[in-house]
């Protein structure tokens, strides 16, 4: 209740807009309530899973984890940790995900854990920096990738790469927006393909093994780097490759029987992930030496280039495939979670709406498009992805300590899915890790990253805490304004409470 009351008090106390609008809808569909549907299956939920954890990073730059490890072996070694780990974070977010059965991941388990403040700050990172930010690099990626074989004696130019990924973004926008099947559909198709293309990959490097391509494996761990700052920085690496693990309780409301599915999905998708991240290293390292693999700007190609023949140029299609599902999924998690934020009060009431035919978030898919598209006008938009390395971890270690503090605030609550706290703790210690690794490495772009993530303190000061009242007239029209303009041109509703959860 507290929060609904912060909704009404963000965005003007339009609550005769809201019941007056669900009303409208309603009598086109008198036994529909206005919520988002449970349309995702277990298989779509492996597929939304995967697609995310495997974006462009396996095809094009493994060459993080091997730089700072300086040997094949400890290479395998960190990214095998890399798995471990992120599997005993996707557990604890199975736990949390079938005990806190709302979508928004974080976000909603740091609200119910520590409240709204926090929950918020978490928010406006995301909303400022990190799925924008994060979806811009993807499609541009995707786009310079399709459009390379055009080039292949120079750069792409910079407004088609841009057109194309902005092109990229509005078409998967649209997808979404029509039905949730069609975005889930899509998401299954692209999962296929790159994961296709790397099971390609990977037997051409077991049949390299077996024809005696095995002389970078002798003496694997010489050269090994010992010290503790390249080994911390390896692991970062490839802990950012496995990044996704949260993807599908981002959308926890839309899942059919999440009590089962969710973690279901877990773990049947992160093992997948963890082998074929290992076996596509081993399937490098048996073609490419060190030197190969360090100067490649796209290892997959470089390795196409050696094995594939006339047949190389389905690695950087592979490339972009991979590329379109992954941004695929970080446009319905993106989505969801603003969705959320608009539900629980602390985003304006316009992001909460659901089309009353179709029964997918279109505010919420917009507004991150728009967001999306106006990062591709900025031209040194990898630049960005510098400043929130920090505030992610933090923000997934903060939702896994609130794991432990549920634990002991509220014991008897029902818990379909309940672990030894010895994940979550280790998970913690991990992250504090995590937290401080790019504090002492890039000190410079984690304390912007920290400065962004602070600059939400006004925005909920002056938004949400601040009373009505005491606001600006003038914010409370405008909301109003944003929140009719948005119902008459989406035709859509505000969404309505699931009271049986």
């Amino acid at each position: 209740m507290e929060n609904q009351e912060e909704s009404r008090k963000l965005n003007g106390g339009g609550t005769g807009t809201g019941a007056g609008a669900q009303d409208s809808g309603s009598s086109g569909h008198p036994k529909e309530s206005m919520q988002l549907k449970k349309e995702i299956s277990l298989l779509n939920g492996i597929s939304l899973i995967v697609g995310n954890m495997i974006g462009s990073g396996i095809f094009v730059s493994p060459k993080g984890v091997l730089i700072y490890s300086a040997s094949y072996g400890l290479s395998l070694v960190i990214w095998a940790i890399g798995g471990i780990f992120s599997v005993i974070g996707a557990l604890c977010y199975a736990e949390l995900g079938t005990t806190i059965t709302k979508s928004g991941a974080s976000y909603a388990y740091i609200l119910e854990s520590f409240g709204g403040f926090i929950a918020f700050i978490r928010l406006w990172t995301s909303l400022l920096i990190i799925e924008p930010t994060s979806q811009a690099i993807i499609a541009i990626t995707f786009a310079n990738y399709l459009v390379q074989p055009l080039f292949p004696t120079c750069e792409p130019p910079y407004s088609a790469s841009r057109l194309i990924a902005a092109a990229c973004i509005c078409l998967l926008t649209f997808i979404n927006s029509a039905y949730v099947k069609w975005g889930t559909r899509v998401q299954d198709l692209f999962t296929y393909a790159k994961v296709l293309a790397l099971i390609v990959i990977i037997i051409t490097g077991i049949v390299k093994l077996c024809q005696g391509y095995t002389v970078n494996f002798e003496a694997s761990f010489q050269g090994s780097s010992l010290n503790p700052g390249d080994i911390a920085l390896a692991l970062y690496s490839a802990l950012f490759s496995y990044s996704g693990w949260d993807t599908l309780n981002f959308v926890t409301e839309e899942i059919k029987n999440p009590e089962r599915n969710l973690p279901l999905a877990i773990a049947v998708s992160m093992p997948i992930v963890t082998v074929i991240y290992i076996l596509t290293n081993v399937a490098y390292y048996a073609v490419l030496d060190m030197s190969s693999i360090l100067a490649s700007d796209a290892v997959a190609v470089t390795f196409a280039d050696h094995t594939l023949g006339v047949m190389s140029w389905t690695i950087p299609i592979a490339v972009a495939l991979s590329c379109y599902g992954g941004l695929n999924a970080s446009i319905i998690a993106a989505s969801r979670l603003f969705f959320v934020g608009s539900r629980e009060g602390h985003l304006p009431d316009a992001l909460s709406m659901i089309h009353v035919e179709r029964f997918t978030p279109v505010p919420a898919l917009l507004f991150n498009c728009a967001m999306a598209l106006i990062y591709l006008a900025v031209e040194d938009v990898f630049q960005l992805i510098n400043y929130y390395s920090f505030s992610y971890w933090f923000f997934v270690g903060l939702s896994i300590a609130g794991q432990i503090y549920l634990r002991w605030k509220e014991p008897d609550r029902p818990r379909p899915l309940k672990l030894t706290l010895l994940y979550p703790i280790i998970f913690c210690c991990c992250t504090i890790f995590l937290v401080a690794v790019p504090l002492y490495s890039d000190t410079l772009n984690s304390l912007i990253g920290i400065a962004i993530a602070l600059s939400g303190v006004p925005v909920y000061f002056l938004g949400i805490y601040l009373p009505e009242s005491k606001r600006p007239p003038i914010i409370t029209k405008l909301l109003r304004a944003i929140t009719h303009f948005t119902q008459f041109t989406c035709f859509c509703v505000l969404t309505e409470m699931d009271t049986s959860e």
